[in-house]
């Protein structure tokens, strides 16, 4: 498992904060995802076995927001 900080930008209301959550819920292998409407930040757990990073960003930046960091720590 890993856990995983990514910085957004973009989100101009809390109705932002909640696509973005329901997209990473949506994704398999994802769990405890939290946006920090005004930090700009999104946390969630991760089973690299199940999806990456590289495809919750891809899924965050289709809908319009930008992905500006990435970081995972293993847990």
């Amino acid at each position: 498992m890993k856990k995983v900080m990514m910085k957004l930008d973009g989100m101009t209301c809390p109705s932002c904060l909640t696509k973005i959550e329901k997209a990473v819920e949506e994704t398999p292998g994802t769990d405890n995802i939290k946006v920090l409407f005004n930090a700009g930040k999104l946390k969630f757990v991760m089973d690299p076995t199940k999806t990456n990073s590289d495809e919750i960003k891809s899924a965050i930046e289709k809908m319009g927001y930008e992905v500006k960091g990435v970081k995972e720590k293993d847990i």
